[in-house]
């Protein structure tokens, strides 16, 4: 099950510098695919016997819920990563085990992403969203649009400003496991074995039904729930060892732009190549010091090593944007019923970096002013960012088009490559 496969990191102090928590992730998905990068602000629902319309089903709403920012496929109502306004950042992966997948539609994973970061405002309590529904609503569902039908369980990377969980399931069964210092990683397996801080109630007893676990040695989740022998985890071949030896050869000393150099890294497989590839990117700034901004970078391209890490912080009243927004469809009820007809989802940023990819592609003198011209870009936005945190100053009217602005600029990088002319 390698092909549809994710990343997510999360590094903590000691393990970061300037008493940060950084957060990343790579979604890594059909190659042509495209994700959109959304904003949803802080709303109060007054009517609470209306039903919230998920992916595929309909579930109760609650009273309040906090602004977002996500980055999701652009086809279904959940997401792949994203934040809220009171600096929360989930990401979730695929997983598979023993226990038997659900077609039947229910939550998907993206799903309970977008749904934990609307309702909590710590990690903890997203952890308590999520588990809550997952035990109300369960999960299943295809996680693909129109063609092919695929679906999987899920596991959670979900960070605050004070602290990590990681939550891995197995059908409506699910451990939890609290990271407070260090550095953590999850792929698209099982990793939880026995630093359980939460469980499901009948967990071990089902495990211990099924056959799994005896019963008398420690209780082990990935050991039990799945065909891993976690012994070699962190020495086998594969994306989770690989993420967890990048994270600890820059222990210590992990910044925001050390997130992102490690998910543009192909030789390990974490910035996918291929039919499925790393269709979008997402580095949080969770500062321990409540004071300052969190800093929340995505890309909405595919390719981190070709696209901007663009940033978004949370202030009232953000522009739209429109630029990473995709085009919505009176179609899409028929989209949700596995008709062939797939939309043209592609948004103007995602529109204009796929043509100029496709120009130079096949010149590598575009290529270089490109590439240059966009890290000269983000290299400016890092300095403004690094300058916010170290200045405790905010341009707050400056910062409700911050995202969109430099999307914007991201474009006419692009829009200028696509017209230049170099010599032969």
């Amino acid at each position: 099950m390698e092909p549809f496969s994710c990343d997510t990191f999360v590094a903590l102090p000691p393990a970061t510098v300037d008493n940060r928590i950084i957060f990343g992730k790579n979604s890594d998905r059909l190659y042509d695919e495209v994700q959109e990068v959304v904003y949803f602000p802080a709303v109060v629902h007054d009517n609470l016997g209306e039903r919230l319309k998920c992916t595929y089903i309909e579930i109760d709403q609650v009273p309040e819920t906090y602004a977002v920012v996500l980055s999701r496929p652009a086809w279904l109502w959940g997401a792949e990563m994203g934040a809220n306004e009171h600096g929360v950042c989930i990401g979730n992966e695929a997983v598979w085990g023993r226990e038997e997948v659900c077609d039947e539609e229910a939550l998907l994973g993206m799903d309970l992403v977008r749904l934990g970061l609307e309702r909590a405002d710590t990690a903890e309590k997203a952890l308590n969203v999520i588990v809550d529904l997952l035990e109300k609503y369960g999960q299943g569902g295809n996680c693909t649009e129109g063609r092919m039908v695929f679906s999987y369980h899920n596991s959670f990377m979900i960070a605050d400003r004070n602290e990590a969980w990681i939550l891995e399931t197995a059908g409506k069964y699910w451990a939890a496991e609290k990271v407070q210092e260090g550095v953590r990683n999850i792929s698209n397996q099982l990793s939880i074995t026995t630093k359980i801080a939460w469980e499901h109630p009948d967990m071990r007893n089902y495990a211990k039904r099924k056959g799994w676990w005896d019963g008398k040695k420690e209780f082990d989740f990935a050991a039990a729930y799945s065909y891993l022998d976690t012994a070699k985890m962190i020495t086998s071949s594969g994306r989770y060892c690989e993420g967890y030896k990048l994270l600890n050869k820059h222990k210590g000393n992990i910044t925001f732009e050390t997130m992102m150099e490690i998910l543009r890294d192909k030789p390990s497989g974490i910035n996918m190549e291929g039919e499925f590839l790393t269709t979008a990117s997402m580095v949080s700034i969770l500062p321990q010091d409540s004071s300052l901004p969190c800093i929340h970078f995505f890309t909405g391209t595919p390719d981190p090593e070709r696209s901007v890490f663009k940033p978004f912080i949370f202030v009232p009243h953000i522009s739209q944007l429109l630029d990473t927004s995709s085009p919505t469809f009176e179609l899409e009820d028929l989209v949700k019923k596995k008709s062939h007809f797939k939309p043209d989802r592609r948004h103007p940023l995602y529109q204009k970096h796929q043509q100029a990819l496709e120009v130079v592609n096949n010149n590598e003198e575009k290529a270089k002013i490109m590439l240059d011209n966009m890290r000269k870009l983000e290299k400016e936005l890092f300095r403004e960012m690094e300058s916010i945190l170290q200045n405790k100053h905010l341009d707050v009217e400056k910062i409700v088009n911050l995202f969109p602005q430099c999307t914007k600029d991201e474009i006419q990088i692009y829009q200028s490559n696509l017209s230049v002319k170099v010599s032969s």
